[in-house]
């Protein structure tokens, strides 16, 4: 195992971005109508709060990422666009309420997300569940995928989230293990490998997916180990994509990885056995989610 010795990224100053980090401004009229029905609804979306650069081209498809228990996250990773803080009061109906927008759009794949809730007594397990279930109740053909949060390593809240009619468990790794002090505070490598080791001893059927964001200063070779203990863990889906700074108080890029490099670590993902990956510059967790399960049949 690799050296874990505390790391601190410098501040770098903000750079001009690369030919291939471009993307058009968002438009269009399933564009609009999708954040029409958004705000009418009042329902936040990963989209929108993690400031994800497939926005645009999502919603033009009518494809979005709902976020489940608020917009206020208790974690405070230096990455990521959400807000920290403490949450608010959990709203009871909001399974009910999401599930009623999902069938009214009629999705064939819903992907779900949430905030981390550390200040529930399940993490906010049981929420996400009942969410998962009043979807499928409503909407029986759509498949599921949920990106969860690590619930402090809990078995119980894993279960009780896999023990649903949900088509794939998704959590991200982020980044590799001597880079998580600093970009995930508050997360362990291990722990993180855990949840997704547990999800399939509880459903062996279900699909287990990941994520990485590079770019922060991570090496070939740290890269390479991450998916190599993922795919030691049974985990089925692995997407790569390249961090983009949100704003100038969260960490900065170290460096944008050039397109044929995504490519060659996607070919060496493949030859590690994933079912499918999906690598490249504007990649994200539930970027064509949908397109990945089908690889998989």
């Amino acid at each position: 195992m690799m050296d874990r010795a505390l790391v601190t990224i410098e501040p770098a100053p903000r750079r001009r971005l690369p030919d291939w980090i471009r993307q058009r401004v968002p438009g269009g009229k399933r564009y609009a109508h999708l954040k029409n029905v958004l705000r009418e609804s009042k329902l936040h979306t990963v989209c929108e709060e993690a400031k994800c650069p497939n926005m645009g081209e999502c919603w033009s498809h009518g494809a979005a990422t709902f976020m489940l228990m608020g917009d206020v996250c208790t974690r405070r990773c230096s990455f990521c666009a959400v807000d920290k803080g403490r949450p608010g009061h959990l709203d009871a109906a909001e399974p009910e309420h999401v599930a009623t927008i999902v069938s009214a759009m009629q999705l064939d794949y819903c992907v779900l997300t949430s905030v981390t809730r550390d200040d529930l007594p399940d993490q906010g397990a049981d929420h996400i569940a009942r969410t998962i279930e009043a979807i499928h109740q409503r909407l029986p053909l759509c498949k599921l995928e949920m990106l969860i949060p690590d619930f402090r390593g809990e078995a119980a809240c894993v279960e009780r989230v896999v023990n649903t009619p949900l088509a794939v468990l998704a959590h991200n790794m982020e980044t590799v293990p001597r880079l998580y002090k600093p970009v995930r505070p508050g997360a362990v490598y291990e722990r993180s490998l855990r949840v997704l080791e547990l999800a399939k001893e509880f459903r062996r059927d279900i699909l287990t997916k990941s994520g990485l964001m590079l770019g922060l200063g991570e090496t070939m070779e740290e890269v390479i180990e991450t998916m190599a203990d993922l795919r030691a863990i049974g985990c089925d889906l692995l997407t790569l994509g390249q961090y983009l700074q949100p704003s100038a108080r969260l960490l900065p890029v170290v460096r944008y990885l050039p397109p044929a490099e995504f490519d060659e670590l996607g070919r060496f993902a493949r030859a590690l056995g994933f079912a499918d990956v999906a690598s490249g510059p504007f990649v994200r967790s539930s970027y064509h989610a949908d397109a990945m399960v089908k690889a998989t049949v």
